[in-house]
């Protein structure tokens, strides 16, 4: 099992969400977060003065598949996921150990 993460454009969850169906992943965690990496980002004017925003809101999704929906999940994911233009966002790949479902003590892959 691997812990698959991506950080993408909010405006994006969407099409990852379909995207994400398609191939057969039910479950996943979706978390609002701040940050960038080399789109480093942008001044704004308000009430007449100008100021830095230099953490933009991203949207980080959290899901484990079995080893082998891994790169159908990546794919998945970067298709949902691309505009092709700086800021779409990175995908980081963890391995699991185990995962037990609470309900009813499943373990491993049945527990996904």
């Amino acid at each position: 099992m691997k812990k698959l993460e991506a950080i993408i454009q909010s405006s994006r969850l969407e099409q990852v969400k379909e995207a994400l169906k398609e191939v057969g992943v039910e479950g996943m965690t979706v978390i609002e977060a701040r940050g960038h990496g080399r789109q480093k980002g942008h001044t704004e004017v308000y009430r007449g003065r100008e100021y830095s925003v230099d953490l933009l809101p991203k949207l980080k999704i959290e899901m484990v598949v079995a080893d082998d929906m891994v790169e159908r999940a990546i794919d998945a994911l970067v298709s949902g996921a691309r505009t092709g233009k700086i800021g779409d966002g990175k995908i980081f790949i963890y391995p699991v150990e185990d995962a037990i479902r609470i309900r009813n003590g499943q373990r491993g892959k049945e527990a996904l």
